[in-house]
């Protein structure tokens, strides 16, 4: 749901209560609130249109709050709740939150803290709304031949591979470790008319010794070396018709690396041991990590055969310059690893916030198993921070904070994100644009000079600094 289109819905029994709760919250939250009499009537206006936050109280007449919230979880209706009480209903607010209460509040309710739970509240209901909308567009505009994205860089890369589709034309694929290069490789397959109907055939060059690698790739004939006790096909011949994906292309040796151009160049091979001239017809797709370039300065790669595979270049953007597809690759680990007859998790905010900092050394890879973890170890349905592995976290250390500074909103518009920490960092940034200037800078974030000047004090900040930028 967009911020934007976020409604609110009170649910209480005394008018008083309910017109004064909605006031507040209109007045200080700026969005739409309705109101309900009872729990039955709440229950009707929560199937008939969407809320994002329900405010409940738990004793009302004709449905209890606790048989709404037992309702809605039955329905699976998409709304945060939050419950009123009164001091004498702690318990029975504690069980409402065990059966999936956001949060709860003894009446009389703060007014400025109960504003700062509902920002929280919207501000959850947000993620899992997004994460809703993710989940049913996973085979749809984020998924292109089972390749899992929504970075434009990708889109690009899309394109590219749909251009090459009616041709043979050996690609160059290139990108970190753990990008998803056989991936991309599998989606070029896929969506090549010639070759689809044929196999994919993989092979990792850098985990064979040359004399294996040899034997692999163009297969042997009978006797041809001690072991070799029957003919044996090699991956040019078994991908005939299809597609051969050689990765790790830079760890070739050289010696080997005359017999694959020579392949490429001529389209036929011989077994190891043999001498019939065996045709092919296949695409060969080629995948590093490592920059071909730098290896054929260095002398470890040949020019002509980079040349050969250069036709198609292909370049996989590392997870980190794509941070807009951590949420979507999450929910999608998340599908993959759920427990057998236990609901798929979901990520909660902080964890999530962890998730879009993380560097990711390890792109997908590493998210992935980032991921299988979180679903092993989740017990709730919601993955925390906790439950992401030790490397993850740390790597966070010092990287930007989750919640972004926004200067083109006031700072009490920002009440989800009012931490101590946050207003230092909103008040510093503010005091920078304005070069140190106490009433421009009141002005930009809508608090009052002396507040600024109390704040300026409390945060122990110099503003010559600012004027000196």
């Amino acid at each position: 749901m967009n911020p934007s289109h976020q409604r609110l819905l009170v649910a209480e029994d005394v008018q008083d209560t309910r017109e004064s709760l909605q006031e507040l919250l209109q007045l200080k939250l700026g969005l739409e609130v309705d109101t309900a009499a009872d729990g039955a009537i709440a229950l009707e206006m929560l199937r008939a249109r969407p809320y994002s936050v329900l405010i409940t109280d738990l004793r009302m007449p004709k449905k209890t709050g606790m048989q709404l919230i037992e309702a809605i979880r039955a329905e699976k209706i998409p709304v945060t709740t939050i419950v009123t009480t009164g001091h004498g209903g702690v318990a029975e607010a504690v069980l409402a939150m065990k059966q999936g209460a956001f949060d709860f509040q003894v009446k009389p309710a703060d007014p400025q803290h109960l504003c700062l739970v509902v920002a929280r509240a919207l501000e959850s209901r947000a993620l899992h709304d997004e994460v809703a909308a993710l989940r049913s567009q996973l085979q749809g505009q984020f998924s292109f031949q089972n390749v899992i994205t929504k970075s434009p860089r990708m889109y690009d890369l899309f394109e590219l591979i749909a251009s090459i589709a009616d041709t043979a034309s050996t690609v160059l694929i290139l990108g970190e470790t753990g990008t998803g290069k056989e991936q991309v490789a599998r989606a070029i397959h896929t969506a090549s008319k010639p070759f689809r109907s044929g196999v994919f055939t993989a092979i990792n060059c850098a985990a064979l010794p040359e004399s294996l690698l040899e034997s692999e790739l163009f297969g042997h004939e009978k006797g041809s070396f001690t072991g070799a006790a029957a003919q044996r096909k090699g991956r040019f011949e078994l991908a005939n018709g299809g597609t051969l994906f050689l990765d790790e292309i830079g760890d070739v040796p050289l010696s080997m690396q005359v017999k694959l151009l020579r392949v490429l160049q001529e389209r036929k091979f011989e077994r190891v041991g043999g001498s019939e001239s065996i045709p092919i017809d296949v695409r060969v797709i080629a995948a590093t990590h490592q920059s071909l370039e730098k290896l054929v300065k260095e002398g470890k790669f040949r020019e002509d055969l980079y040349y050969r595979l250069n036709v198609i270049r292909m370049e996989i953007p590392p997870l980190r310059e794509r941070p807009e597809d951590v949420a979507v690759l999450a929910d999608f680990f998340c599908q993959r690893y759920a427990r057998a007859g236990k609901p798929v998790p979901t990520v909660g905010p902080e964890a999530m916030a962890v998730l879009v900092k993380c560097e990711w050394p390890g792109n997908v890879r590493q998210l992935e198993n980032a991921m299988e973890r979180a679903c092993i170890t989740c017990t709730d349905g919601v993955i925390g921070v906790k439950n992401l592995p030790s490397d993850v976290s740390k790597r966070t250390e010092g990287a930007r904070h989750p919640y972004q500074v926004d200067l083109s909103r006031t700072l009490t518009e920002q009440m989800g994100e009012l931490t101590s920490a946050f207003e230092e960092r909103y008040l510093r940034k503010a005091l920078r644009k304005t070069r140190g200037h106490v009433g421009k800078c009141a002005a930009l974030t809508g608090l009052s000079r002396r507040s600024i000047t109390d704040k300026i004090a409390q945060y122990k900040i110099d503003k010559a600094e600012f004027k000196q930028d």
